[in-house]
């Protein structure tokens, strides 16, 4: 794992409640994918001792685009050390129509980078944003993607609809309590579907990561056939070959 300091080139707020923090970037970056990530920390403070988790939103020559909460404070000037690149790309099918993404009590931060990509190529997109997430506004988002609202108990409009026709289905959660969410949307689409094929409903967990390369362990996911770290085999993993408490 490579350290890269970057600068922040601007700050620019997008909506109530998140920010785009502009930097400049490398050419190591220019092969980041959707769902890949970066640990970073501000250089001049050691506060979070841990590095933050930062899912880059978009990257080319000029930019790398990061979204982080507003309660955050960012300076252009600053210098930020990243570390990456963290985890696997996420597996979206090549044969792909329509893929579902769900925020469930979270931001969708981590889902955001491929939504471009994914329209280009003639995928329909359809955002679902549930519990505390429908106070995230989408008004930035590309005018394609269908939005969606719902309640904390995972009801929204022509929900039975809207899960059979996806292809996929990538979810992320509040990460306070990540398997205890992921339960609930494993058995929520069990309930609504007669059938739940591999390589379907997938997590985007977001544990913390103390080293990023595998060595420490805290990232550890258990499967049905093996363990995995978040932080290599990541962030996504199929719900139906995870093993919940």
């Amino acid at each position: 794992m490579r350290e890269l300091i970057l600068n922040i080139e601007r700050v620019r707020r997008i909506n109530e409640t998140h920010q785009h923090v502009i930097l400049s970037t490398d050419h190591m970056l220019l092969n980041m994918k959707a769902g890949q990530s970066l640990l970073a920390r501000v250089t001049h403070t050691l506060d979070p001792y841990l590095r933050e988790h930062w899912f880059p939103v978009s990257v080319n020559k000029s930019a790398l685009v990061v979204e982080r909460p507003i309660t955050s404070m960012y300076m252009p000037s600053t210098q930020v050390s990243v570390l990456g690149i963290v985890g696997q790309p996420f597996r979206y099918r090549r044969t792909l129509r329509s893929v579902l993404m769900i925020a469930l009590d979270t931001a969708p931060t981590p889902l955001l980078f491929s939504i471009p990509a994914l329209l280009v190529n003639h995928v329909n997109v359809t955002l679902v944003l549930l519990g505390t997430a429908v106070n995230y506004k989408t008004e930035h988002l590309p005018p394609e993607v269908e939005i969606l609202h719902g309640d904390e108990q995972m009801n929204w409009a022509n929900r039975v609809t809207t899960i059979g026709w996806a292809d996929q289905v990538f979810v992320v959660v509040n990460p306070a309590d990540e398997m205890t969410y992921f339960t609930r949307v494993l058995e929520l689409f069990r309930q609504l579907r007669a059938d739940l094929p591999s390589n379907y409903l997938f997590g985007v967990f977001q544990p913390p990561l103390p080293c990023g390369v595998g060595a420490c362990g805290a990232c550890v996911i258990r499967t049905k056939g093996t363990s995995h770290f978040a932080c290599e085999q990541g962030p996504a993993f199929d719900l139906t070959e995870v093993k919940f408490p």
